[in-house]
């Protein structure tokens, strides 16, 4: 068989990872902020299916684990050995370095002079930190079993001014006062991320290749395993979001550091789902002029209830 014929065949037989024609409208259904785990550290803004921002860096260290746009333009983003908070312009108005040993996975600001951070190492930490005089203004450890990379990956403030952080080593989303109390606890196996909903409910994404939502005791009331989802290779959601249509978008993230990427048989990126598991959208774009790369965060830009603003976190407000 000519070598031309044999590599077609091969192609041919590949299982798809998707559909070749995707539901929803691409690029142009919504105005999104992208970031995600990758080699690079780059983060856009996708307005009417364009690139209308972006950050690119290809010559630092780390990964970019959680990155938030806020309304005013400026952006706040855990790249692994720091968090970093930039304005539209790029400029830096404030950074924090990881001390040697230690990594920053996720860091949500507390109005406008507070940063909490979450701190893998020995020991894990959840910190206050002011941004004006660069003091840690409170601290407590936090549990963990595993080395430091593996410990903790999202962290989100809640109405009620406390702290969910999904304990990915641990198996447990725990819900913690400002002095490390922990309030609640419900156990989800391999559990990347937590958000709290506005029902009180929560929703997480597992790299056990599911997406559910408990109630605040426990409670499952939905499961969607990812396999499950006819059509679509889904192997790696990290952070899950509720729309305010009561849909689910979650990331299908993919790992540059175990994977090649196939460029004839891309996977999604992201997909968004209606309650009884049907896909209305699904993400995909790996090549210029959008190349988006892994996702890890996709944050509608009209979607109030995915703002992360206006929070406070015990008596920092």
């Amino acid at each position: 068989m000519p070598l031309c014929l044999g590599i077609n065949a091969a192609i041919a037989q590949q299982t798809p990872v998707a559909p070749e024609v995707l539901p929803g409208k691409g690029l142009k259904q919504y105005d999104f902020f992208y970031a995600g785990e990758a080699k690079d550290r780059n983060m856009y803004i996708i307005r009417s299916g364009k690139i209308t921002w972006q950050y690119i860096d290809s010559t630092g260290k780390g990964e970019i684990s959680d990155a938030i746009l806020m309304k005013n333009g400026n952006i706040l983003f855990a790249h692994q050995f720091g968090v970093t908070l930039i304005n539209r312009d790029k400029k830096v108005l404030w950074h924090y370095d990881a001390p040697e040993g230690f990594e920053t996975h996720s860091a949500q600001l507390i109005g406008k002079n507070h940063v909490v951070i979450v701190r893998n190492g020995n020991p894990a930490k959840v910190m206050v930190v002011n941004i004006t005089t660069n003091k840690v203004e409170k601290e407590f450890v936090l549990p963990f079993v595993s080395g430091t990379h593996g410990q903790i990956r999202h962290a989100r403030l809640t109405p009620a001014g406390t702290l969910l952080i999904a304990h990915m080593d641990l198996g447990k989303v725990c819900e913690y006062d400002t002095n490390g109390k922990v309030l609640s606890s419900i156990e989800v196996p391999g559990v990347w991320s937590a958000v709290p909903l506005k029902s009180g409910n929560i929703l997480v994404a597992s790299n056990d290749n599911f997406v559910r939502e408990y109630t605040h005791d426990g409670k499952l009331i939905w499961n969607c395993p990812l396999a499950d989802i006819a059509g679509y290779k889904l192997t790696n959601p990290q952070l899950a979001v509720r729309l305010p249509n009561g849909n689910t978008l979650t990331n299908n993230w993919f790992n540059q550091w175990s994977e090649k990427l196939d460029a004839n048989n891309p996977p999604v990126q992201a997909i968004e789902i209606t309650p009884d598991k049907k896909v209305v959208w699904a993400l995909r774009s790996w090549q210029a002029p959008v190349n988006l790369g892994p996702a890890t965060t996709i944050q509608l830009l009209n979607d109030p209830d995915n703002s992360t603003e206006d929070v406070h976190f015990g008596e920092f407000k």
